[in-house]
C-alpha cells in the first residue's frame, strides 16, 4: 500500500515556503553503509522528497534535490544543507548558476556544525523521529529496496497522517490545501491512489 499510495502522492504539486533543508541519515544494511536522503520544507514541515540509497554521492543528492525542485516548481529560494562537500555542485546543477553574476540562482545556505554554525533543526528533528521509529524494524536491516518501501510508508505517515506539533496539523493541510481527507486518512489515500492509477 505504501508503494501504491506513493505513486499518487509523488505527483502532487505542493504549496510550500521559500526554503528547503536537505540532509541525510546513515544506516547499515548487512554491515554496509547506506543513506536516507531527504528534503523538508521549513514552513509546512512537509517532507518534499526522499530516497534510500547505497551511497550519498553527488548523483544521489542531485536526484533528491531535483525531485524537490520539480514538485515545488519556482517556490524555493533557499536550499539549506550541512557542509558535506558534494552538496555545492549538486545544488548548482539542479537550480543553476548565473556565471555573469557569479552566484547560484537560489541561495545555498551551508550550515556546518563543526564550525559552530549550529544545526538544521527542522530536518534534524524529523530525523530523530524517524530513527526512533525505525531502530526496531526488522525489515529496515534487509535490502535497500525493502528499506525504501518502509521509508515510503513512514513519509506518508509523517506528511498525511500524523499531526505535527509545531504547526498544529498534518503537513499536507498546508502543503496541499485542496486535498481533503476524512477520519481514515490511510483508506482515503488508498482510494485516491487506486482511482488515479486507473486513469
Amino acid at each position: 500500500y505504501s508503494k501504491m499510495i506513493s505513486t499518487y502522492t509523488e505527483k502532487l504539486k505542493l504549496k510550500v515556503g521559500s526554503e528547503i533543508q536537505v540532509d541525510e541519515m546513515e544506516y547499515k544494511v548487512k554491515k554496509q553503509k547506506s543513506w536516507f536522503i531527504d528534503a523538508i520544507d521549513t514552513e509546512t514541515r512537509f517532507m518534499v522528497s526522499s530516497e534510500f540509497t547505497k551511497t550519498r554521492e553527488q548523483k544521489e543528492l542531485k536526484r533528491v534535490i531535483k525531485k524537490a525542485k520539480d514538485k515545488t516548481e519556482n517556490q524555493i529560494k533557499i536550499c539549506t544543507t550541512d557542509g558535506y562537500t558534494a552538496y555545492p555542485d549538486a545544488v548548482k546543477k539542479v537550480f543553476g548558476y548565473n556565471n555573469k553574476l557569479g552566484k547560484y540562482n537560489i541561495i545555498h545556505n551551508k550550515v556546518t556544525q563543526l564550525k559552530g554554525e549550529g544545526f538544521n533543526h527542522k530536518v534534524e528533528r524529523m530525523h530523530s523521529n524517524i530513527r526512533a521509529r525505525t531502530k526496531t524494524f526488522r525489515g529496515v536491516h534487509n535490502s535497500v529496496e525493502a528499506r525504501n518501501a518502509i521509508m515510503k510508508g513512514l513519509s506518508i505517515y509523517y506528511n498525511f497522517i500524523r499531526s505535527h506539533q509545531a504547526i498544529g496539523c498534518e503537513p499536507y493541510k498546508l502543503a496541499v490545501p485542496d486535498l481533503k481527507l476524512g477520519n481514515n486518512k490511510w483508506l482515503d489515500l488508498i482510494k485516491l491512489s487506486n482511482t488515479n492509477n486507473l486513469k
